[in-house]
């Protein structure tokens, strides 16, 4: 299921809605197909130079970029990324070792049940 056929269920009547995405989202015909569909890019920028030298020119433009909940939901992102990276590289999951669909998600929930462990003592010292 494409991310476009998953915003097709909000009503555009409803309040306006937000979408967040990596970078690799960061296309002209996707950032339009959802301003058609009333909702708000929150797409990281892909910035990176070209071959010949030049910064690659980004789908999002100043509209999105200058209300303060693009800067929020880019946080968001980010903290949501680190998880899945942790989960990769320490908890070992970036080549799944096990079979099946069930095996795979008993798997991923000890996963993120590890690392919920490991974050109780960060969350504890905030308190």
């Amino acid at each position: 299921m494409t991310a476009l056929d998953l915003i097709g269920r909000h009503r555009p009547g409803e309040r306006r809605i937000t979408l967040g995405a990596d970078k690799l989202f960061d296309v002209e015909a996707f950032v339009a197909a959802l301003r058609d569909r009333k909702v708000t890019p929150h797409i990281a920028i892909d910035g990176h130079l070209t071959k010949t030298g030049k910064r690659r020119k980004t789908a999002i433009d100043a509209r999105s970029l200058r209300h303060p909940g693009y800067a929020i939901s880019q946080r968001c992102r980010k903290r949501i990324e680190e998880v899945f990276g942790w989960i990769k590289t320490v908890a070992g999951l970036a080549q799944v070792k096990v079979r099946g669909l069930a095996k795979v998600q008993a798997v991923f929930i000890f996963a993120i049940a590890a690392y919920n462990l490991v974050r109780i003592p960060k969350l504890l010292e905030t308190t």
